[in-house]
């Protein structure tokens, strides 16, 4: 959780700068990029999570603002945001998509007239300047589902995760594309690293991230190293000694060889000694840097991040948008929020404590601080909680507040 920026007490929270802002996304490597808004989008909720209140249109500056870039719209396994600083780094893997088209690109690419399509969009960007997919005609069939892009929109993505469309901007979330050298700002290190520096870079940003963890998360965090990590962990990192193993005690209670960058050997031993405590009380999008390892949940703190919003809702156990609940060095429950916008309401549609979670005052008077901050955060005027398990708790958290 250090390594994670989650241990900070929240009394120590105070509004961060663009400099704040950006060393924390430098910190996770990356921050997920989701659509969902019945709060704060993903990506403002976690740095949220380790920042308390900020200005979310400094983060945006951050991405978007040419005078002020340090962070940009890729793709690290998923929809990203990530440093500037990495950039270089994802250009094998540019070249890579390009020669080695997917089957359902090569496919899409074979269809009648797509080619062409793909040059004159990229024309268009080239003569116009940035344009969105609705700046570009269709008149097909009626779309029915969020996948079932126009063929235009194909053509930016195709371009985009292929880097020669970068995001300019954004308006009312729709990508605003636009050419990469136009984009990107001239400091950015242009130079193809070798393979084996790829490598080695992603594997030590993945272990600095992540603390501790089992060899196989690095791969799941530095997405780009899933193939590679075998041989690039033996040959350029181990051997050197820049990673460390260690035994650890994970939550089925086994003991584990686990990972550790050589410079959180300190702070290995420092959480050991209690010197690095856990001291924040937050909540945490279910696309939390925390959790991207699969398994990492259970594994450590013996808790389930479930993602409900893809199932029916007749299927839901928890509720649709469930954020978890950090306290000190536990996960201790999980709420169903929902922000009523037009009221200022913050609607709790359920709370829960994990089995075996005391409901006390000491827990209450946590959640009610972290709660306080999520509603300013959001400009909430009021909160109100449909649904408690246990009922007490739901009671002593709306007294404290």
């Amino acid at each position: 959780m250090h390594a994670q920026g989650l241990t900070r007490s929240n009394q120590a929270d105070s509004s961060p700068d663009l400099n704040g802002i950006n060393l924390t996304v430098e910190q996770l490597n990356y921050v997920q990029i989701d659509t969902l808004n019945l709060i704060q989008r993903a990506q403002y909720i976690v740095l949220w999570s380790r920042l308390g209140s900020y200005a979310t249109a400094d983060f945006d500056r951050l991405i978007y603002s040419q005078e002020e870039k340090k962070l940009f719209e890729g793709v690290q396994g998923v929809a990203a945001i990530i440093p500037l600083k990495d950039y270089r780094y994802q250009l094998p893997e540019f070249d890579k998509r390009r020669q080695d088209l997917s089957r359902w690109y090569g496919n899409w690419l074979d269809g009648q007239g797509n080619r062409e399509l793909v040059t004159t969009v990229l024309e268009r960007i080239r003569q116009e300047g940035a344009l969105r997919a609705s700046d570009f005609e269709y008149d097909g069939p009626r779309r029915g589902s969020w996948w079932d892009w126009k063929p235009a929109k194909i053509a930016l993505e195709y371009l985009f995760t292929r880097g020669h469309l970068m995001i300019a901007n954004r308006v009312n979330f729709q990508r605003v594309y636009d050419l990469t050298e136009r984009v990107l700002p001239r400091w950015v290190d242009m130079r193809v690293p070798r393979l084996e520096e790829r490598d080695r870079y992603w594997i030590e940003q993945g272990v600095l991230a992540l603390g501790i963890c089992l060899p196989k998360q690095i791969a799941e965090y530095a997405y780009h190293m899933r193939q590679a990590l075998p041989k690039a962990l033996k040959q350029v990192v181990m051997d050197e000694g820049l990673v460390v193993p260690v035994q650890a005690w994970l939550a089925d209670g086994e003991i584990h060889e686990m990972l550790v960058h050589r410079d959180g050997l300190e702070t290995l031993q420092q959480s050991a000694d209690g010197v690095v405590r856990a001291e924040r009380t937050t909540f945490l999008s279910f696309f939390d840097n925390l959790f991207w390892c699969r398994g990492r949940d259970m594994q450590v703190w013996g808790y389930r991040n479930i993602i409900e919003s893809y199932n029916k809702a007749a299927d839901r156990k928890y509720g649709y948008f469930c954020q978890s609940i950090l306290h000190h060095e536990r996960v201790v429950g999980r709420f169903d929020p929902k922000m009523e916008r037009k009221t200022g309401i913050l609607r709790l549609k359920a709370i829960y404590l994990e089995p075996e979670v005391e409901p006390d005052e000491e827990l209450a008077s946590g959640v009610a601080n972290a709660m306080r901050d999520f509603m300013v955060f959001h400009k909430a005027k009021e909160l109100v909680i449909e649904k408690s398990e246990p009922a007490e708790f739901g009671k002593k958290l709306l007294k404290a507040i």
